[in-house]
């Protein structure tokens, strides 16, 4: 029941987005984009909690390809954090605004980074590489992500100081090298570090909205304390090396946890629960 009642709430959540941003902005994309975000998700955790192997796979390629190609290649849309930035400076709430504003700033303090685990179309290729954990220390570079952040604020924002012509048509372009160099750099990170995961703990940008809204999220894995037999399985399946068996909001990595469940399914004493 409690289950059935999750996955009621999680879409009816997105359908009361959806419905306000259909009746705002009098645009039936809106009432369509959410209802279909909405809905995979949903029908991605209903698969999983009827233990079909590859459920969060599906909901990844079923997002994250909506995103990409119809979004951000047809539809000609920047959905990476430029596109956040060229709206703004442009004053327009909307598109990748929006798109930012319900997945990546205010969205993490319900659900954390299941961005990260179900939407992401970085993560999507990534997931498919040989390191689903990582075999190496977790390294001291993620300051990188700062670096990036920032260099693609300043990217934005020089354009719109130097009145570059036709920067709609940059935001296109943008997209699609970003996208490319997104995936090349996240490769050779992953080999090189032997970690799937490895673009995400130190390169990517949009974990700087991420980390501090989940550090509050509502929805989290917790620990049953009176089960936990301290084996310490959780924390050699984790890909972002959060530990589990700490409840409180300053475990380690725990701003980082993608909602992958791979703890959960893997807890001997079945201990861990969201």
């Amino acid at each position: 029941m409690k289950k059935n009642n999750f996955l009621i709430g999680l879409w009816l959540l997105f359908i009361i987005i959806a419905i306000i941003f259909w009746q705002a902005y009098d645009n039936y994309f809106y009432l369509f984009n959410f209802s279909y975000i909405g809905t995979c998700l949903t029908c991605g955790i209903f698969l999983y909690a009827n233990k079909v192997k590859y459920a969060r796979r599906l909901v990844q390629f079923a997002i994250g390809l909506y995103l990409l190609v119809y979004l951000g290649i047809l539809s000609k849309e920047n959905m990476q954090i430029e596109g956040f930035w060229y709206y703004l400076f442009l004053g327009v709430f909307e598109a990748a605004v929006i798109h930012y504003l319900v997945a990546k700033i205010i969205g993490p303090l319900f659900f954390g980074r299941g961005w990260c685990g179900y939407a992401c179309w970085t993560a999507m290729i990534l997931d498919l590489l040989p390191y689903k954990v990582a075999k190496q220390p977790r390294q001291k570079i993620g300051f990188i992500r700062y670096i990036t952040f920032l260099g693609s604020f300043f990217f934005v924002g020089v354009l719109f100081w130097l009145q570059v012509p036709h920067i709609n048509k940059i935001m296109v372009w943008s997209f699609l090298i970003g996208n490319l160099l997104y995936y090349l750099i996240g490769i050779v990170l992953a080999y090189h570090y032997q970690d799937n995961r490895a673009f995400c703990k130190y390169i990517c940008p949009i974990t700087v909205f991420l980390k501090p809204a989940s550090y509050y999220s509502l929805l989290r894995v917790q620990n049953d304390t009176q089960k936990c037999i301290s084996c310490g399985k959780c924390k050699t399946v984790c890909p972002m090396d959060v530990d589990m068996t700490d409840n409180s909001r300053t475990r380690t990595n725990g701003t980082e946890c993608i909602l992958c469940l791979q703890c959960i399914d893997h807890c001997p004493p079945k201990a861990l629960h969201l």
